[in-house]
């Protein structure tokens, strides 16, 4: 009953994680021209754009502007019943969103079948929701938001402040050594070769899964990360599905590899340490 459960909040939230992916971006913008608008022409006054957030507007479809009714707002199960398409124009509707309903579905259930009905439960639901959002929204736009990111660095704090996953020391630790180790390759690669190799929202994304789950994950983390992040770039540029030239977002490889290490990180290190003895 508790996986039943797990499996139905997770796809609605889910859907909520859709609305974060598409909407905070959006909302960043209008901040960014709205700050730059006021910085370079101050004595101009500026239109007031309708209110836009996370609740306002409701959903709708971005051709005809169809309101998204309760019953074809159903996770999953709409996108089915609609066969991918909007019921009042026919527009074909992005498969990410039952992807990402399924996908947080499934990892929430997964969580509660690790950890059971516990405090160590409720923390790994809310981390697996954070970095699928911020995974999304680093795909679709390369942006690590400071506003995701900072919420989860201090909340792992805050669950470790009662040695939820670690101590607050290392948890502590884990945040300063993952901001300062992505930081210093990033400046040493532009030392080198004259080009950011990666965003700051990288260095964030690691202090707080170093909040999370302490210093001493941090080197499974980021070796599981490039060497994942290097087999899918080669691929990728292998078979001509991106650009040499083109960037290819480091969070999502991040987020897999911190969610691996927070359900099997002691298990693995403790394997590592018992072959290399």
């Amino acid at each position: 009953m508790l996986l039943t459960y797990s499996f139905i909040i997770g796809a609605f939230i889910g859907s909520f994680l859709n609305v974060v992916i598409h909407r905070i971006p959006v909302m960043l913008e209008r901040q960014w021209k709205s700050e730059c608008q006021e910085l370079l022409n101050p004595e101009t006054d500026t239109p007031s754009l309708p209110k836009y957030n996370l609740s306002v507007p409701r959903s709708h479809c971005p051709a005809c502007n169809h309101q998204v009714k309760v019953i074809e707002n159903i996770p999953i199960i709409s996108y089915l019943f609609l066969k991918g398409k909007c019921s009042s124009c026919g527009i074909k509707i992005s498969p990410q969103y039952p992807f990402v309903e399924l996908l947080t579905a499934i990892l929430t259930t997964f969580i509660m079948l690790k950890f059971g009905f516990s405090i160590q439960a409720l923390g790994g639901v809310i981390f697996t929701w954070f970095l699928i959002a911020l995974s999304g929204i680093d795909i679709k736009t390369q942006l690590l938001p400071d506003d995701l990111t900072f919420p989860f660095l201090w909340l792992g704090i805050i669950f470790n402040l009662f040695t939820t996953y670690t101590d607050l020391t290392s948890s502590v630790l884990g945040a300063i050594f993952g901001y300062l180790t992505l930081w210093s390759v990033f400046h040493l690669f532009k030392l080198i070769t004259g080009k950011e190799g990666m965003g700051y929202g990288d260095f964030k994304l690691l202090a707080a899964l170093g909040a999370w789950l302490g210093w001493q994950s941090l080197p499974l983390i980021i070796l599981f990360s490039s060497a994942v992040g290097a087999v899918i770039g080669i691929f990728m540029i292998v078979s001509k599905l991106q650009e040499r030239s083109q960037p290819i977002p480091f969070g999502p490889y991040l987020a897999v590899a911190g969610w691996i290490a927070m359900l099997y990180g002691n298990q693995l290190i403790s394997l590592y340490l018992s072959k290399t003895l």
